[in-house]
């Protein structure tokens, strides 16, 4: 028998429909909703365990989206033919539905929790990034796990001047404004994003617009919940508790731990270990049979240290290291420190240091892409590797995991939008940041060095960009906040807020933000892009004082590149038959030659490793695509030899006719012994016929005239 589904819609402000049904799929799930918008379909499933496993102390929530291949009509690529492992792209859906999700979760609640997330059916006008945290929640919400939401994502850009909701592929590529943000009915929770150039203002603008969307959503789900009848969430017990034992250790280390992270203590290690000693000197002084739970005598003690921390700076201004609230730590950069690389820089503020290098390949290095509903290839690509020594500690030298890509996907947003176009850049441009030290903030880092490297290899970026990671630490009793600029470590763990932005002089060009309370009001936030506006062109003008603008000239070893546009029509004459005429170019000249068409048009990308070698290449290339002028005086190749005249070829493939009459001012009654084949000589185009297209030569108007021979009178 046919199951009998629930279903419910919302509109956004354009009158789209969206629906969400749940009761047909995936029953024996804790919770499954099928999410609907145009043509494009989510599968969302949320499966929680009855009980956390021993020991457990956090919550266990995974998160994959995957697209099936099917849902546009597609075959995977690659030997097995499947879908597997995701994508990066996959990876960054499913680090925007984490990053909104998660922080709604009870902080006691510590259940192995997975939510999937499956793109059944796919649709350009409804893209399925902005619509997957959506159908998560909406999958929690119809379950009696007890999620503390329900929370929506959208996509906000803005377009030729107007904010639109969840725009097309078509209208997203338009747009000078483009956040993904999360929010619950009440507040913001997560906004991820790039922009060209905008100011604190706009953005602002664009997340107000996003925010009255996801409030529509969100009464969605409180419909849906009720219609399927979860609004009482499962019982659970977690965590073992001694409300004695936490009085003693408060009672027994704040003031202690608030003294000693007031000793202002700069180096990351030592602090740690100041912070850390009371609790060691502890757990050594208990007997072996001692009663008391260590285990959550660390988790008293971590509470214990985290407020004294967090009252430090609301009392005083201050910060673990000893700066105040808006004090950026020392920053030192370097460029050009690698010789052999097209571009290179070191970027160091505090404890966090990167070294990143930049290299300019051709046509032929550009990334493919390859996935359900994006293909096509990248000329720009950013690479970030966080290795354990960058925090002191023994990691497995493995792929990159999700952080890894997440934060390479910040910093790639932050740059692209200061590279010169596609059409205007005939490099592939290959970005990779390595940590080498981290206390904070290391993906800004990534943007700092990587504009500086960008600079140093010659790249002509419309100019440097800096980053800053903002953090906030607040009392929802009280209602005091502080917020802090430049953040360490420390201070995104105990902090209530982690919100980078990056950008130019001229404005912002990418951020990231997640809280872990429960919502940030406008005017903080404005308070905070205000904050990191002035931190931002801190950092900018210390960059400056090692590299202000691109180097005039690439480095001596870097490839050469070239772009020579063509007509169209002309493409098959460079290309020769079977490859024939490009082949030889670069075989003859040792240049690299990749021709493609683009808009009506043939683009011819010449790379090179030094002047000589591009200056023979765009000679072949331009001779064969010149355009024949009637009145010029080409050298030609006799190529063969008729009763009437010879053919000369006096451009590359083009052969016109020197008839016997336009060889010499003598009357020539054959042509026999007056050229030979292969034989150079000078000739003047005289003429195109404009039906055929066929070329008139001569040879004789070359030469001077003889004078004409005087007739003497009959006698």
């Amino acid at each position: 028998m046919k199951p009998t589904a629930i279903t419910k819609t919302c509109k956004l402000p354009d009158g789209r429909e969206i629906s969400i049904e749940t009761g047909k799929l995936a029953r024996q799930a804790d919770g499954s909703v099928v999410l609907k918008m145009e043509n494009t379909m989510i599968l969302a499933t949320v499966v929680s365990s009855p009980e956390a496993k021993e020991g457990a102390d956090f919550l266990p929530l995974s998160v994959d989206y995957q697209e099936k291949f099917a849902a546009t009509g597609k075959v995977p690529g690659g030997f097995l033919k499947r879908e597997s492992k995701l994508s990066d792209y996959e990876v960054l859906i499913s680090r925007l539905v984490d990053r909104a999700i998660r922080p709604l979760f009870p902080d006691d609640y510590h259940a192995d929790t997975q939510i999937m997330l499956y793109l059944i059916s796919g649709d350009e006008n409804a893209l399925p990034d902005s619509l997957a945290a959506f159908a998560a929640s909406a999958a929690l919400s119809v379950s009696d796990i007890p999620f503390q939401g329900p929370i929506s994502e959208v996509r906000v850009a803005r377009v030729d001047g107007k904010f639109v909701i969840n725009p097309t592929m078509e209208q997203k590529g338009r747009a000078d404004i483009d956040l993904m943000v999360g929010a619950s009915i009440e507040n913001i929770l997560m906004v991820e994003g790039e922009m060209k150039e905008v100011s604190e203002a706009d953005m602002l603008e664009a997340l107000k617009a996003a925010h009255e969307a996801i409030k529509e959503q969100c009464k969605l789900q409180i419909e849906l919940t009720q219609a399927v009848g979860k609004t009482e969430k499962r019982v659970y017990n977690h965590e073992d508790k001694d409300e004695a034992l936490q009085q003693e250790i408060h009672a027994k280390y704040y003031d202690t731990l608030y003294a000693t992270a007031r000793q202002l203590i700069t180096n990351k290690k030592q602090r740690s270990q100041a912070l850390e000693q009371p609790l060691e000197d502890y757990l050594a002084s208990l007997p072996e049979d001692t009663t008391v739970d260590t285990v959550l005598v660390k988790r008293y003690y971590k509470q214990v240290l985290k407020k004294a921390a967090r009252d430090l700076a609301l009392k005083e201004g201050l910060r673990l290291d000893g700066r105040k609230t808006k004090e950026i730590r020392n920053i030192w950069s370097e460029v050009d420190y690698l010789p052999r690389t097209h571009g290179s820089a070191i970027f160091t503020r505090g404890e966090t240091q990167s070294l990143t290098t930049v290299t300019l390949g051709t046509k032929l290095d550009e990334q493919m892409i390859d996935g359900a509903m994006i293909e096509g290839s990248s000329k720009f690509i950013l690479h970030y590797n966080f290795p354990g020594f960058s925090t002191g500690e023994v990691k497995p030298n493995r792929g990159p995991g999700r952080r890894e890509v997440g934060h390479g996907n910040l910093a790639f947003r932050a740059l692209k939008q200061v590279l010169p176009p596609d059409e205007k850049n005939p490099y592939t441009i290959r970005i990779v940041s390595d940590i080498l030290e981290s206390n904070g903030s290391s993906s800004m880092a990534t943007v700092c060095a990587g504009a500086l490297a960008l600079m140093d290899a010659g790249v002509p970026v419309k100019g440097p960009v800096s980053g800053i990671a903002m953090g906030m630490i607040s009392d929802a009793a009280t209602g005091k906040y502080a917020i802090l600029s430049d953040i360490l470590g420390d201070e995104d763990h105990l902090g209530d807020m982690d919100f980078k932005v990056t950008g130019t002089e001229q404005g912002i060009t990418a951020c990231q933000m997640d809280l872990k309370v429960d919502g940030l009001t406008y005017e903080v936030l404005s308070e905070a892009l205000l904050q990191a506006r002035e931190g931002r062109l801190h950092i900018l003008n210390e960059m400056k004082k090692t590299l202000a603008e691109p180097r005039p000239d690439l480095k001596p070893h870097t490839p050469r590149a070239e772009t020579v546009i063509i007509e169209k029509e002309m493409i098959g004459a460079v290309i020769g038959p079977g490859g024939k005429v490009v082949q030889d170019i670069q075989n003859t000249t040792g240049a690299t030659v990749v021709i493609e068409e683009v808009n009506n048009k043939g683009i011819v990308n010449v790379f090179a490793t030094n002047k000589d070698v591009m200056d023979a290449a765009l000679r072949r290339i331009k001779a064969i695509v010149a355009v024949p002028e009637v009145g010029e005086v080409y050298t030609g190749k006799v190529k063969s030899i008729m009763p009437f005249g010879a053919f000369v070829e006096f451009m590359a493939g083009k052969d016109g006719l020197l008839h016997i009459s336009e060889i010499k001012w003598e009357r020539l009654e054959t042509m026999e012994g007056v050229l030979e084949v292969g034989e150079e000589i000078q000739v003047k185009l005289i003429e195109v016929d404009k039906k055929t297209g066929k070329f008139r030569l001569s040879r004789k108007v070359l030469i001077p005239r003889p004078p004409k021979k005087e007739t003497t009178p009959a006698e």
